[in-house]
């Protein structure tokens, strides 16, 4: 028993560091290339700044100015003008620290320098992923509030419904894609806490270079790209499944808690997986899911009334006939 025990501590450790060696992108080779000193140049600053020339944004701020060398006056740019990157500088300040220029131009008329700093704080990267991805980082907490206020204030109204009315009775959803959802999102965000605590630029490479497909990328992301993909279609054979066992009102009601819990749920891994304390949340959690799902596909009884799927004898939850 020891021995084996023993064997799998060595299978998981060597688990964690193959995905820890699996997470970066592989370091570009260019000696073998016959290429010269500015193309050499180009390739290196894409390859850590994970964009270059020809590369595409669009513009957050309200307005960004940009700088001409030759002028004194300031060129401007406004939200949602889509620039292209024509260039890049780097250039020593006063104080003798490197400060990176990019000269984006928004037309043949409208191109000028700005500090890489202020543009990357300003605009994003025109691709859709890269868009959600800036859009539910920065307003996942605001998403979380509205879902969870929604559900309070619906759980209030059929609570007062159901003190109002004795006939009315919530169904029993038997279903288990809510386990397998809440599994999905909890493995999605520790992948995705993770890369961002350990290896920052993996991550913001993929931000860059967004790809839906798998195959090709790092351990980690590849893991990451697939949970996604996972949790899409579990979602959408969870509507399914729902809408056959319950009414509009009550799927609905029942799909605003189980998203209230999923972003409670998000947050709460990607907040303390930082801190090394969420990875033992993460693993309770999976464990309890692990024996929920082991106990669903258990055999179990059957209500003699309804035929609803039931762990012990007594009361039916969903129509309350008295399995004795």
């Amino acid at each position: 028993m020891k021995e084996s025990k023993r064997h799998i501590g060595l299978l998981m450790l060597l688990a964690a560091f193959l995905m820890l060696t699996g997470c970066h992108y592989p370091e570009p080779d260019y000696s073998g290339w016959d290429l010269t000193q500015e193309q050499r140049d180009s390739m290196e600053f894409r390859a850590t700044h994970h964009y270059g020339v020809n590369y595409n944004f669009k513009v957050l701020a309200d307005s960004l100015p940009l700088r001409q060398m030759l002028r004194s006056d300031s060129l401007w740019i406004y939200r949602d003008d889509v620039l292209v990157v024509a260039d890049y500088a780097r250039m020593t300040s006063p104080n003798s620290t490197d400060a990176i220029w990019i000269k984006v131009a928004r037309d043949q008329e409208t191109m000028g320098w700005i500090l890489e700093d202020r543009l990357l704080d300003n605009v994003v990267p025109v691709d859709p992923v890269s868009r959600f991805i800036h859009w539910f980082s920065s307003q996942r907490t605001l998403f979380f509030l509205i879902i969870g206020g929604a559900f309070v204030l619906l759980y209030l109204y059929r609570r007062k419904r159901i003190r109002i009315s004795r006939s009315v009775r919530s169904p029993h959803i038997d279903s288990i894609y809510p386990a397998l959802l809440c599994c999905s999102i909890v493995l999605s965000a520790t992948l995705y806490a993770g890369m961002q605590r350990f290896v920052p630029d993996t991550w913001v490479h993929y931000y860059f270079n967004p790809t839906l497909n798998p195959f090709g990328l790092p351990l980690c992301l590849s893991l990451f790209v697939v949970s996604v993909w996972a949790m899409l279609l579990i979602a959408l054979a969870l509507v399914d499944d729902l809408f056959h066992q319950a009414d509009f009102s009550t799927g609905f009601f029942y799909l605003l808690g189980l998203g209230t819990l999923c972003m409670f749920l998000y947050l709460l891994v990607t907040w303390t997986v930082y801190y090394y304390v969420g990875y033992l949340f993460v693993s309770v959690f999976l464990y309890a899911a692990i024996r929920y799902l082991a106990r669903y596909f258990r055999p179990a009884y059957m209500c003699g009334h309804c035929g609803t799927r039931l762990w012990r004898k007594g009361i039916c939850p969903h129509c309350g006939y008295d399995n004795k």
